[in-house]
């Protein structure tokens, strides 16, 4: 009988995991509709392209030494643990635990897990790079990126290890439940570096300094877009949980959900107001990238607060980013759909809200391990771009850009029916 409840637990896990792991992929097709919908028509194939390789870089290098780096284990998965090995230790464990102790999945599972978080990191670079980044500049990069730079800072997180051999963040308070800061501040932490070194796009910013508005070719796919990311971040958030085969952690997923929603609910609905007062228009991009910025935010603790804390922080969220966008525009820094502010600037308030509601976590750890992400990403990016402008240049030429990087990156027309 004890067998067959460890076999039980077991599989719902591991079924759990997996699952969650896809509702995550799924991001994929929502951070692809949402760049395309923001970008200009003679941009959306590169974008359509390069969010469909990044995700196939992102599951290849990780699964190269990506994972290995992160959490220890050999290179290429090899002799990853699962299957009968994972059940025998945990019944092994049973007499110390009892059911609804540790939990047990299968190691292949976990990666499956892990690896589509490696790919929503990459995918946030995108979109801020877009309509000017030459396209295997970009590619080159995600090798690094996914497979060396993410792995690092995430080793020193949710792996455990100390940073450079020297303090442990999880000593020093530390605490990020589902990646606010690993995942979505070190995506926008890499995404900043490139943007820096790249330049705003042609005629974004006049010669007085004034801002010039470069509309997106197709709202309802970033509608779309935003749309599809709120559901996969059930997957994001709740599989982070890691457990579903007891009533204690079945519960806590049940509050993860209910938490990951209001918090969007609640960052669509200031940056919607906060826009209206600004603009005196209901604005759609910011109403969007408000709905993400409360998912953002409760990313790094959605299992403690209760759902008014969870509405009130993505209302704040909500707030943070029309203004954050606003801000960056004004130091011309170009960032075409929001993401640096949406993921790094409400990345890092997500991170300092945890205290609020986790006593096991401190203001102290949380800066610190903050700073640590951020400095670490931000340098080693900057670097690896560096390094790659002066192998083969960053950016498309000024002809390119005008015609658009699908013809110069891609040799097609996502609308050529249109093409005049």
């Amino acid at each position: 009988m004890q067998n067959q409840i460890f076999e039980l637990q077991y599989a719902l896990d591991t079924f759990y995991f997996l699952m969650c792991g896809a509702l995550v992929m799924w991001m994929a097709a929502g951070f692809t509709m949402l760049e395309s919908g923001l970008v200009r028509s003679k941009n959306t194939v590169e974008i359509l392209t390069k969010n469909i390789t990044l995700f196939a870089v992102s599951c290849t290098m990780y699964m190269v030494c990506g994972y290995a780096i992160m959490y220890g284990g050999d290179l290429f998965l090899s002799g990853i643990a699962g299957g009968d090995t994972l059940v025998d230790d945990a019944l092994a464990a049973s007499a110390e635990n009892g059911f609804g102790g540790d939990s047990v999945y299968s190691g292949a599972s976990d990666f499956f897990f892990q690896v589509v978080f490696v790919a929503t990191c990459m995918s946030i670079v995108s979109g801020a790079v877009a309509e000017r980044m030459k396209l295997w500049a970009f590619l080159l990069f995600a090798v690094v990126m996914t497979g060396v730079i993410y792995p690092i800072e995430g080793s020193w997180t949710w792996g455990g290890q100390d940073v450079f051999g020297m303090f442990n963040l999880g000593d020093m308070g530390f605490s990020d439940f589902a990646g606010s800061g690993i995942v979505h501040m070190a995506g926008a932490a890499a995404a900043l570096s490139g943007v820096l070194l790249l330049g705003a796009r042609k005629g974004k910013y006049g010669p007085k300094g004034e801002i010039r508005a470069i509309p997106g070719a197709n709202l309802p796919l970033a509608a779309l877009g935003t749309l599809i990311l709120w559901l996969g971040w059930f997957g994001f958030n709740g599989g982070s949980v890691l457990k579903l085969g007891d009533i204690a952690s079945a519960n806590a997923v049940a509050v993860v959900f209910l938490n990951t929603n209001a918090a969007a609910a609640g960052g669509a609905i200031g940056a919607f107001l906060i826009a209206r007062v600004i603009f005196g228009k209901a604005d759609l991009t910011m109403l969007l990238n408000g709905a993400l910025a409360g998912l953002v935010a409760i990313t790094a603790e959605p299992s403690t607060p209760t759902a008014l804390q969870a509405t009130i922080f993505g209302v704040i969220a909500g707030v943070i980013v029309v203004l954050s966008i606003l801000a960056l525009d004004k130091v011309k820094i170009d960032d075409p759909v929001g993401a640096i502010s949406v993921h790094g600037v409400v990345g890092l308030f997500g991170l300092l809200l945890v205290p609020i509601t986790n006593p096991a976590s401190t203001f102290v750890g949380q800066i610190a391990g903050a700073a640590t992400i951020f400095a670490w990403v931000f340098v080693a990016s900057f670097i690896v771009w560096s390094i790659i402008k002066l192998i083969m240049g960053l950016r498309i030429t000024e002809e390119e850009e005008y015609e658009g990087a699908d013809r110069s990156e891609c040799g097609m027309d996502a609308y050529p029916e249109f093409v005049v």
